[in-house]
């Protein structure tokens, strides 16, 4: 398994000075450590996650942005219940998302397994750039994602202003 953090750090829930330094200088964050804590635990009783690569984890207004290896997100979500077993590691939602992926690709992993139909990037007047993204499908109570929360994420990890539309506009 790789973690931000060392490997002994995150299976004994303690860290050591150099991971403690990197906390304090920025460059890893308190929800890094927390899940990269939470993975070493359950590699214990699960092969899959013993394999592993977290590079990121950020925590937005109560949801876990995990930035896994593309195979390990493949993993995820072909086993139900490997996706239950971290999410109730974590207190709030947890999202999915690959590492070092472009702008498009995030907006897809956060909308999985919904189909994105297109994401286009406009720029209007005074350089502020708008992102639409066309969800295939139409709207409903029962839709499974929050389109809010995905509007907030965006905005936060990737500081894009996204609007959401549905391919049928029709609810």
């Amino acid at each position: 398994m790789k973690l931000p953090i060392c490997n002994f750090d995150a299976k004994n829930a303690v860290l050591c000075p150099q991971c403690e330094g990197k906390v304090e200088a920025g460059s890893l964050t308190k929800a890094d450590v927390e899940a990269s804590i939470k993975l070493a635990q359950l590699a214990k009783i699960n092969q899959h996650i013993d394999g592993f690569t977290l590079f990121s984890c950020k925590e937005i207004e109560g949801n876990y942005i995990i930035s896994l290896a593309k195979n390990d997100i493949m993993i995820i979500r072909q086993s139900r219940t490997l996706y239950r077993l971290l999410q109730d590691q974590f207190q709030a939602k947890i999202w999915l998302v690959e590492a070092d992926e472009n702008d498009k690709k995030f907006i897809e992993d956060l909308f999985f397994p919904t189909k994105i139909l297109s994401i286009n990037s406009v720029w209007a007047p005074g350089g502020v750039q708008k992102t639409k993204a066309v969800v295939s499908g139409k709207w409903t109570p029962r839709f499974p994602i929050d389109t809010q929360k995905v509007v907030q994420i965006v905005k936060n990890a990737r500081n894009l202003d996204i609007e959401i539309e549905f391919e049928d506009k029709r609810a």
